[in-house]
């Protein structure tokens, strides 16, 4: 919520989907939004807290080891103790400033968690 609104990912699915098709072992792990029309690539959505909200996610880089049991809903990144602590946060790609994002600024940073709501109407 707080990168961008969390605008639906789902058009990322048929990439994937040709993909798993060759033969690849995919699965996509986000801490964005999609509906249900993952179909048939294992997805990890909502991950929270989200990247800009200090999330575990920011830190996850190439070649780390995702595994995601989509039987057990569990998803486990497969580092030795104390290597996500000693990395910093991947730093959100600059966006273009538009009147849209402008408006919408205060919002994202007020914004809750996926997890939560995604709201900025606090309780």
């Amino acid at each position: 919520p707080r990168a961008n609104g969390m605008p639906e990912l789902h058009k990322l699915t048929p990439i994937l989907g040709v993909l798993q098709d060759k033969g690849y072992s995919v699965a996509l792990v986000t801490d964005g939004r999609m509906s249900g029309a993952s179909g048939k690539v294992p997805s990890a959505i909502h991950v929270t807290p989200e990247a800009l909200a200090g999330g575990a996610i920011a830190r996850v880089e190439t070649g780390d080891m995702v595994t995601l049991d989509v039987a057990k809903g569990i998803l486990t990144l497969e580092l030795e103790a104390g290597i996500l602590d000693g990395r910093k946060n991947a730093e959100a790609p600059e966006t273009l400033l538009t009147v849209g994002r402008d408006l919408f600024t205060p919002f994202r940073e007020q914004v809750g968690m996926a997890s939560e709501g995604a709201t900025v109407f606090k309780n």
